[in-house]
């Protein structure tokens, strides 16, 4: 089939779950949006990362941009002088609601989710940073709206829209190292050359008040999120590093690394998950190191997945026969082995594969990954990195804190959204909010 259909009839045809490909065959589902005309695009959250997100759609018309920083999202707002500007995205829905099509989401973790929820429930398509959510219970609600509501959904692991991974993808499902039962990630560190632990999480929580800057509304960035006096360790950038704001290394990663695994191997939920690491009740771990166990998926066996992230590495990279890549994700097949990051890949050992031919492509290349999104905004279809494969990404890396905060194996029951015999695990699955917020 690979061979016999070109791009354009792939991209008519082809459902492919396992890969994260939806068509939306029926027309009435791209909200009427002709594939000639321009969408109408709301941002919420628009500076630093969120603003290439907003970039990411300029082809369409951006109508509203909201942010709690109206110095960091200044540019953005420069940019697009005619979009309404707004400071709290519940008003700019609520006003706006008939004039959007589309919304890009590009807030701190915590706050994915309620902007998220809020947008799709008006039948708003929606395209959201990475990791999908701040928890696992908010990950399945997220799909679960956008599936209901037949909405365009994507996630932004842009790199799942690059020529390596596919490449990566064809040699792991054409059988190139044989049968894979074991993947190994690791992350050296944030931020740092050569890979070492990061030192941006704080050991306790910061003591002093400083003033909140007048450019910031610091009520409406808390949104959902349980109260902590302003500081810069905290915002704008530091929140990735506080378990009330996202989770960690881990959170920050995980989505866009173990993609390349989901991907190949066809993965999606795991049956137990087990953490080891460093635990601090408010700042989150420096490092991790998290094992997952899939079960066996049609004719593909059971795979164990295992997460290094912080500076430790696998023991078997002393052995000397994998490369001492920094990031990286390692297939151990029956047949050799697989390294790929970003940007590269190699087979290995690699005197196996010098005469190695490879598997023509047949996936077909992206347009982008935004522009992915925007056209299957318009025409119903596909976007690679959907809601619901990314969903299912999202909450698989967020257990993996899970089980780091219990000190447990959670045995994993993901139709019920519960760790058996676990009841402590719950409060971390699916987190309170603060008053006044909600999905």
């Amino acid at each position: 089939m690979h061979k016999q259909l070109n791009r354009r009839d792939f991209l008519k045809s082809v459902v492919c779950t396992g890969s994260g490909l939806v068509i939306l065959s029926n027309s009435r589902l791209v909200r009427g949006t002709q594939a000639n005309n321009k969408l109408n695009v709301a941002g919420i959250g628009v500076g630093g990362r969120g603003a290439a997100d907003v970039n990411g759609a300029a082809s369409e018309n951006i109508v509203a941009l909201c942010d709690v920083d109206i110095q960091r999202a200044a540019q953005t707002f420069e940019r697009y002088p005619e979009a309404k500007r707004y400071k709290d995205f519940r008003r700019m829905l609520d006003e706006m609601q008939n004039k959007i099509d589309a919304v890009v989401i590009g807030t701190p973790d915590h706050t994915h989710a309620p902007a998220g929820m809020m947008a799709m429930k008006l039948g708003k398509h929606c395209y959201c940073e990475k990791p999908l959510t701040h928890s696992v219970y908010e990950a399945r609600m997220m799909a679960e709206v956008a599936r209901r509501k037949k909405l365009v959904t994507q996630m932004g692991t842009q790199i799942h829209a690059g020529g390596n991974y596919r490449r990566v993808v064809e040699l792991v499902q054409t059988g190139a190292i044989g049968t894979v039962r074991n993947v190994h990630v690791w992350l050296g560190a944030n931020f740092t050359s050569p890979p070492r632990p990061t030192n941006m999480s704080q050991p306790e929580a910061p003591s002093d008040r400083p003033e909140v800057p007048e450019t910031l509304d610091w009520d409406l960035w808390l949104g959902p999120a349980a109260y902590r006096p302003y500081h810069s360790a905290y915002a704008p950038f530091g929140w990735r590093y506080w378990w009330n704001f996202a989770n960690g290394q881990l959170g920050d990663f995980f989505c866009h690394y173990c993609d390349l695994a989901f991907w190949a191997l066809k993965l999606r939920h795991p049956v137990t998950v087990e953490a080891e690491g460093s635990v601090h009740p408010e700042s989150a771990a420096r490092w991790t190191i998290a094992k997952q166990e899939y079960p066996a998926r049609g004719n593909l066996p059971p795979v164990t997945l295992t997460w290094y992230s912080g500076g430790g590495y696998p023991a078997f990279m002393n052995e000397g026969k994998v490369p001492q890549w920094g990031n990286a994700v390692l297939f151990i097949g029956s047949e050799g082995m697989l390294i790929a990051d970003y940007g590269r890949h190699q087979l290995l050992p690699e005197e196996k594969f010098v005469d190695f031919e490879r598997p023509e492509p047949f996936i077909p290349d992206s347009i982008g990954h935004h522009r992915e999104w925007v056209e299957a905004c318009k025409t119903g279809g596909p976007t690679t990195c959907n809601f619901d494969y990314s969903g299912a990404l999202t909450e698989a890396a967020l257990l993996c804190n899970v089980a780091l905060r219990t000190g447990r194996k959670l045995t994993w029951d993901a139709k019920k959204l519960k760790a058996i015999g676990c009841p402590e695990a719950d409060a971390f699955i699916r987190r309170k909010y603060r008053k006044g917020w909600t999905l």
